[in-house]
């Protein structure tokens, strides 16, 4: 049975998708943000200071950077839990369905990609370094360093899960089985994916057109997940990207300011590191995974129609 299918295991109405949608804004914005805000209070000392940090940024009020880290990564640690909760309580079905077409999760796919592409970025990175060394500054603190290695490490995948099993699986599934096709799915979870992420300050420094970087990502992760038939791919690539951009560079207007090795002390700017993984990268590794495991018929996979199975029946749900 294909990915997007599953979503046929269980209660596939649409008030399903707004209830879960609902409990998941709920635990990730609003119970997410309990902790992170407590904590900004404490640093804040007063609620006029609370309240100005809030309207712009609590990293603003000092608070030790790894900190900082894992109370973001509380937030979606919520969202993941209500996520899964709502699969489970309102969708009636197992968790594993949003994650992949296969009876058990694959990690040998999910620690493939996380390598491949732990291998490029730390290459992208050494290439930036040494084509203009004046742009970073070596910043390594033992400490501080190594706390961020085991929170980006341990923690920081339940971020990038968070984000994958909301569009590329939760999302995926549900515009595929509503508009009856692959296609429609692929275009508007890379879309929203990007747009979301307007939210980042790089948005901000870098302009609008750092779009085609966000929804380029997300459709190369909507491909992997649809010609593989699940978002084991998806999971290890996002976490990868994540952890090495968290732990190798940081400068003070992205979104996660972290104890990296490295300063990028650099004027923002649209430059080719921006390119590069989208026209270039990207399709080299969809070429090695596609090789790797025997994808075919991509045609049908990313634009085909989509159907409720005639082996399930009309109440048939999986709990």
């Amino acid at each position: 049975m294909k990915f997007i299918q599953q979503a046929y295991k269980g209660n596939n109405e649409w008030v399903a998708y707004l209830g879960t949608l609902m409990l998941l804004i709920f635990g990730w914005q609003i119970m997410g943000y309990i902790p992170l805000s407590l904590v900004a209070y404490i640093y804040a000392g007063d609620m006029e200071t609370f309240t100005l940090s809030a309207a712009k940024s609590f990293a603003d009020l000092g608070i030790d950077a790894n900190l900082y880290l894992l109370l973001v990564i509380a937030s979606f640690l919520f969202g993941l839990v209500f996520l899964f909760l709502g699969i489970k309580l309102i969708h009636k079905r197992k968790i594993v369905t949003l994650i992949t077409s296969r009876e058990n999760v694959d990690w040998g796919r999910f620690f493939y990609a996380f390598s491949v592409w732990a291998i490029v970025g730390l290459f992208m990175v050494a290439i930036g370094y040494f084509m203009a060394p004046e742009d970073y500054v070596w910043n390594f603190k033992a400490i501080p360093f190594f706390t961020l290695l085991l929170i980006s490490f341990l923690f920081l995948p339940i971020q990038t899960s968070m984000e994958e099993l909301l569009f590329r699986g939760y999302l995926m599934q549900g515009f595929g089985t509503w508009f009856k096709n692959s296609f429609v799915p692929l275009i508007l979870t890379s879309v929203i994916f990007g747009l979301l992420h307007g939210m980042n300050p790089e948005v901000e420094k870098l302009g609008w057109f750092i779009m085609v970087y966000y929804i380029g990502t997300g459709l190369v992760l909507g491909i992997f997940t649809l010609m593989d038939e699940g978002t084991e791919l998806a999971l290890g690539f996002h976490a990868a990207n994540n952890i090495v951009a968290a732990v190798l560079v940081t400068t003070n207007w992205t979104v996660f300011q972290t104890d990296a090795l490295l300063v990028d002390i650099s004027e923002p700017s649209i430059d080719w590191e921006m390119f590069v993984p989208v026209f270039i990268l990207y399709p080299l590794i969809l070429l090695l995974f596609s090789k790797k495991y025997g994808w075919t018929n991509w045609k049908e996979k990313l634009t085909g129609r989509v159907f409720k199975p005639l082996e399930l029946k009309e109440d048939e749900f999986i709990a």
